[in-house]
C-alpha cells in the first residue's frame, strides 16, 4: 500500500508541473478506476489478483489511447487515475483478491479526492466468491467514498449485467454496439466525453435513468452483431437514443450467460433530460429485443466434435477452423480442458506424420512446459499436459512428440513451446493463454493461413481469425463455457427466462426510472 500511495504522489508531483502551462483551477478533476473480468461460476478455477495487471496512477493513462500525451481529452480535465484492473476471462475471482484490488483504489480515491467527476470503467460480469454483484458493490463502496455530488459515467461490455444497484448509484452508462467488440475504445471515449460534458456545460446529472429487465439469457456466440437480428437490433440505437435531443446515451446489455446470479440476464438502460424520449427508447429497444428472441442462432454452423473435424478433413478450403467453445479462456473458461485434443489425437487422420496439418492452441501446463525446455528445440518429449485445473471431462493428455518451438516473454502465456504429435502441432504454455492473432502462432513458426486445419479454444472467431479462415464451424464442445445452457446447473437465474422457458408470457417491459444517485430510498 505504500508503494501504491508513494506511485501516485510521484505521478501528482509529475502530472501537476507538467500541465501547469495550460491547467487552471477551472478544469473539472476527475478520477480513473475500474475493475473487469467475465467470470464463469460454472468453472472451477479461481481468479487470483495478479490476473488483473492492475495499473496504478499514470500507468492508467496507458490503458486508453484516446487519453495518452498530448491527446485533446488529456487536457480538458485534471484527471487522477487511481486503479484500474483487466483481467483474461476465467473463474471467479477469489474473495480475498478483490478485497485487495478493492481496498488499494479505495485509499487512492480518499487520498486525492475531492472529485468533479469519475470514469467508472468495467465489464460488467465479475463474479466474486461469496458476493453477489460485485460491479454494484464495488460502486456502492467508492459513493461511500466520494460522496453523491461526484458525477459517474460507466462504460461496460454488452455482455455486462446491469443491476439495479449498479444502474442507481451510476449517473451516465453506455455498452459496446458491436460483437465482436470493435467498437470497445471508441465506447470507453463516449464514456468520458459523456462525463465531460455533463460537468463543463454544468447540466450535471441526467434527470432521468429507464431501465427495463429483459428476461433473455444467450451466449455471445448466438448475439453477435455480425449477423441477424443482432444487427438489425443494434443499428437502432443511434436513430433512438444519439439522435435524439433530451437523451444523452443508451444501450442494449445481452448479459453474461456462464454465471448463476439474479442480475444475470438481458437489460436496456437509457439516460437523458426528457422523461418521455428516455422512457421511449428504452421501450423501444426492450420490445424490438424480445420480439426478435426466437431468430437468435449460432453466428456460424456448429457440431459435435467429431462432425466438426470430419467435415474440416473432407473440407477443400483450407484453412479449416474450428472453435473449442466450451473451454473459450476469453469468454471465461479455463482454458486447460483436454477433451478436445484427446479426440484430436485419437483420430487416424491424425496420427502419421504426414496426416492433415492441424494446429491446437492450446493447453496450459507448466510441467510439460519445462519438460519441453529441457529437452530443446527438435528434442523429444513425452508427457501429459492439461486438466490441472478442469478434469471432469477427461484427464491430463498424453503428448509425445517433437519440440519444434520454444518462446518466452509472452505477457499472456510467459513460456510457450510447441511439440508435434503426428501431423498436429499443439502448443502448451505456461500460463493460460487465448490464440486470436496471426502474429500468436508465427512467433513460434506456425502459419495459420497454410495449415489444414486451426483449432482454437474460442466462441465467435475474433477479427483476424475471422479474416484468415476459409470455412469455420463451432464444435459444441463441453467446459465452463458450454455454449448448450441446458446442460448447465442453474438455480438463481431469475425465472421465468428465455430460452429456459419457451412458452413465458411477453413480460413487462415498460421503463422502470431509477432515481437519481443519491436520491434513492
Amino acid at each position: 500500500m505504500k508503494h501504491l500511495l508513494f506511485a501516485l504522489t510521484a505521478w501528482f508531483s509529475l502530472n501537476s508541473s507538467g500541465f501547469a502551462q495550460s491547467t487552471t483551477s477551472a478544469l473539472p478533476r476527475i478520477a480513473i478506476a475500474g475493475l473487469g473480468i467475465e467470470s464463469s461460476t460454472f468453472s472451477p478455477a479461481v481468479t487470483q489478483e495478479e490476473a488483473f495487471h492492475a495499473r496504478y496512477s499514470g500507468e492508467v493513462f496507458n490503458a486508453y489511447p484516446f487519453m495518452m500525451g498530448a491527446a485533446p481529452l488529456r487536457r480538458q480535465a485534471f484527471w487522477v487515475p487511481t486503479v484500474v484492473g483487466k483481467s483474461l476471462p476465467g473463474g471467479a475471482v477469489a474473495r480475498e483478491a478483490y478485497e485487495s484490488l478493492v481496498s488499494k483504489m479505495l485509499d487512492s480515491l480518499k487520498k486525492y479526492g475531492p472529485y468533479d467527476g469519475l470514469y467508472f470503467d468495467i465489464h460488467g460480469a465479475m463474479s466474486v466468491k461469496g458476493l453477489d454483484d460485485p460491479e454494484g458493490d464495488l460502486l456502492t463502496r467508492i459513493r461511500q467514498v466520494i460522496g453523491y455530488k461526484t458525477l459517474v459515467s460507466t462504460s461496460m461490455d454488452l455482455h455486462g449485467n446491469v443491476s439495479l444497484r449498479l444502474a442507481q448509484n451510476t449517473d451516465l452508462m453506455t455498452c459496446y454496439r458491436m460483437a465482436p467488440h470493435e467498437d470497445a475504445m471508441q465506447t470507453k471515449e463516449r464514456a468520458v466525453v459523456n462525463l465531460l460534458e455533463r460537468i463543463k456545460s454544468g447540466k450535471g446529472k441526467p434527470a432521468y435513468k429507464a431501465l427495463i429487465t429483459v428476461p433473455i439469457l444467450l451466449p455471445g456466440e448466438k448475439t453477435s452483431t455480425r449477423i441477424e437480428p443482432g444487427k438489425s437490433l443494434y443499428a437502432d440505437i443511434p436513430s433512438l437514443v444519439d439522435k435524439q435531443e433530451g437523451v444523452v446515451d443508451g444501450g442494449i446489455w445481452i448479459g453474461y450467460a456462464w454465471a448463476d446470479e439474479p442480475r444475470n440476464h438481458a437489460a436496456v438502460m437509457v439516460t437523458g433530460d426528457d422523461k418521455t424520449k428516455v422512457a421511449q427508447a428504452a421501450e423501444k429497444l426492450a420490445s424490438h429485443f424480445w420480439n426478435v428472441r426466437s431468430q437468435f442462432g449460432f453466428v456460424a454452423p456448429t457440431g459435435t466434435l467429431d462432425e466438426s473435424l470430419t467435415k474440416a478433413i473432407a473440407s477443400q478450403k483450407r484453412p479449416f477452423y474450428i472453435s473449442d467453445t466450451g473451454d473459450n479462456p476469453t469468454a471465461g473458461g479455463a482454458g486447460d480442458v483436454t477433451w478436445t485434443i484427446t479426440q484430436i489425437l485419437k483420430r487416424p487422420e491424425f496420427q502419421k506424420a504426414d496426416g492433415p496439418s492441424l494446429i491446437y492452441a492450446s493447453i496450459p501446463d507448466p510441467d510439460f512446459v519445462k519438460k519441453a525446455i529441457a529437452a530443446g528445440v527438435g528434442g523429444q518429449v513425452d508427457g501429459k499436459a492439461g486438466a490441472l485445473v478442469d478434469s471432469r471431462f477427461a484427464p491430463p493428455a498424453p503428448l509425445k512428440g517433437t519440440v519444434t518451438a520454444i518462446e518466452y516473454g509472452d505477457k499472456d502465456a510467459a513460456v510457450e513451446v510447441v511439440v508435434k504429435v503426428g501431423s498436429v502441432h499443439v502448443i502448451v504454455t505456461q500460463k493460460r493463454k487465448p490464440y486470436h492473432e496471426e502474429k500468436d502462432f508465427k512467433r513460434l513458426g506456425l502459419n495459420p493461413r497454410t495449415a489444414d486445419v486451426v483449432v482454437v479454444k474460442i466462441g465467435y472467431l475474433q477479427p483476424e481469425l475471422y479474416d484468415m479462415q476459409k470455412d469455420w464451424i463451432m464444435a459444441l464442445t463441453p467446459g465452463g463455457v458450454d455454449q448448450d445452457l441446458f446442460r448447465l446447473p442453474y438455480k438463481r437465474i431469475q425465472k421465468p427466462m428465455f430460452p429456459f422457458d419457451k412458452e413465458m408470457k411477453t413480460p413487462d417491459l415498460s421503463a422502470k426510472m431509477v432515481p437519481v444517485s443519491g436520491m434513492a430510498k
